[in-house]
């Protein structure tokens, strides 16, 4: 049948008209026997911004800056042996094992590498000799009108030949006046120039969240600029002792390497080194050197070459929340003493094992790393102002820095030992022994000859060989002592007991939970 519409159809449009008509009410304001105005926002009430109407951009700080950007090309002369390593790294396809314990942590070993850690990948060609060279190219930039060029290390790193190309296409030869593998910064300089475009290392740290440019050479294409924000500050990657990354979001891949990173006012708050990439691409992490830390080492490799690094002359390692516990710390700041070295400056300074030193200068201490990094940047021959907590009290120390040797890091391993059987200290999980009757064990402190596995000593990484030198601040020399510096520390009601033992790793502090009962 047609002409009239079934009964449920007409249901249908007479609800949707009800509800036409209710949904009309609601946009123009009105509800039954009354009428309600559009709502507008009061003016004090008004979210804004500081900034300028119209299209945001960054052409402006771009134009500026552009020209003191170079692209690096390098050449090494290789053997056949190492063209045989293949061509996936600057030099060769191996990956630092301090990046890849870092990408162990991303669960992405095995890789490639943090692909911004290095030039752009390199190719194969032959000299006028007939000689076997490799090319590579990273980024840089000139900080002086006379032709001082900053880059990484990594990037020149054996290189036989450097030439520099700035964004009008202008090559020139450029001089590696020198480098600093522990930052990875590295100094060149072009001759014969006195009026070269340059930009200024920043005297001030970005805010996370401020808005950066990068501006390389990805992918060998020459002058390329990306944008992002900072991601966070102080990264340690595990490249070395000085690491004190910015992290940023700005798209950084292969060439990168050596760049600037620039606030909005065209100042280079930091130098591209690394990105994290399981492809080779970018993926939103990479990181870069601190203007600060890349003008400390550019000052010296211009003055002399070479960096030299001051250096107190101690074991330190971070203070835990057990460790100030035991200590009797109200925070977890600051550097632990572990060991004073005899003879160096903070033997000389009267530093002392479970000194925790706090601030350098009146800067705070926040970890180990940062204590490191403070004291690494200063040279030689500075005089530090050390603020020390001792006895739960701060006291100064005046320390004068010297040059850091070589061979700092000797060896401390306990040595061997007879393993004889000890007195059982079952609160620890530990058997001990005087470090006087164990062969090869020294004179001081406790020996470790058995730990239990699962006992409270075992789990702070104590283990058999190792010396106990002191429990709570008090030296030890058997197993009694132990013992009466479990007591002591139980009876001041603190959660944990502080013990320095030497092992194979040197002298450092282990704070192990009291528990409330004894086992035996």
């Amino acid at each position: 049948m047609t002409g009239f519409p079934r009964k449920s159809t007409l249901i249908r449009r007479r609800r949707s008209a009800l509800l036409g008509g209710v949904f009309g009410l609601a946009v123009t304001g009105i509800v039954v026997g009354q009428f309600i105005p559009p709502y507008s926002m009061p003016a004090n009430a008004q979210i804004t911004t500081s900034q300028p109407a119209g299209t945001f951009s960054f052409a402006d700080t771009v134009e500026k800056v552009s020209p003191a950007v170079v692209s690096v090309k390098v050449k090494k002369d290789v053997n056949a042996q190492e063209m045989a390593m293949g061509e996936d790294g600057p030099f060769g396809n191996d990956v630092p094992p301090q990046i890849e314990r870092f990408l162990k942590r991303f669960g992405l070993e095995g890789q490639g590498g943090p692909q911004g850690q290095m030039p752009q990948r390199p190719r194969a060609d032959r000299g006028d000799k007939g000689e076997r060279r490799v090319v590579g190219q990273g980024s840089g930039f000139i900080i002086s009108a006379d032709g001082y060029v900053v880059t990484n290390n990594h990037v020149v790193d054996g290189a036989s030949e450097v030439d520099v190309t700035t964004t009008d296409g202008k090559e020139y030869t450029a001089k590696v006046i020198g480098a600093d593998p522990r930052t990875d910064v590295a100094l060149l300089k072009i001759d014969g120039k006195n009026n070269l475009p340059w930009v200024k290392l920043a005297d001030g740290a970005p805010r996370v969240g401020d808005w950066v440019i990068a501006v390389g050479n990805p992918f060998g294409l020459g002058g390329t600029v990306t944008a992002g924000i900072v991601s966070a500050r102080g990264r340690d990657i595990g490249s070395g002792p000085y690491d004190d990354f910015i992290q940023i979001d700005a798209p950084i891949n292969r060439g990168n390497s050596g760049g600037p990173t620039f606030s909005l006012n065209g100042e280079v708050i930091g130098m591209n080194t690394a990105i994290v990439s399981p492809s080779g691409g970018n993926v939103g992490i990479a990181f870069a050197i601190p203007s600060e830390t890349v003008k400390t080492v550019v000052n010296q490799l211009r003055d002399s070459g070479k960096v030299a690094r001051g250096y107190i002359g101690v074991q330190i390692q971070p203070v835990t929340d057990d460790l100030a516990s035991g200590l009797g710390l109200s925070t977890s700041e600051g550097a632990l003493v572990a060991q004073v070295q005899p003879g160096t400056p903070g033997a000389k300074a009267g530093l002392k094992s479970g000194d925790v030193v706090a601030k350098v200068n009146g800067d705070t201490i926040k970890d180990a790393r940062d204590l490191t990094r403070k004291i690494g940047m200063m040279k030689p021959g500075a005089n530090v102002d050390l603020t020390v907590i001792r006895d739960n009290k701060p006291i100064s120390v005046a320390v004068t820095l010297e040059q850091i040797p070589n061979d700092q890091q000797a060896s401390l391993s306990p040595g061997e030992s007879d393993q004889a059987p000890g007195a059982d200290v079952p609160r620890l999980g530990l058997q001990l022994a005087p470090a006087k009757s164990v062969k090869g064990a020294g004179a001081d402190g406790v020996v470790v000859t058995d730990v239990e596995p699962n006992g409270p000593a075992a789990l702070r990484g104590i283990r058999s060989g190792d010396v106990i030198l002191d429990v709570g601040g008090k030296t030890v020399s058997s197993p009694k002592d132990v013992r009466d510096g479990l007591a002591a520390a139980k009876a001041e009601n603190r959660k944990a007991v502080l013990m320095r033992v030497k092992g194979e790793q040197g002298v450092r502090f282990v704070a192990i939970a009291i528990e409330a009962k004894a086992k035996g």
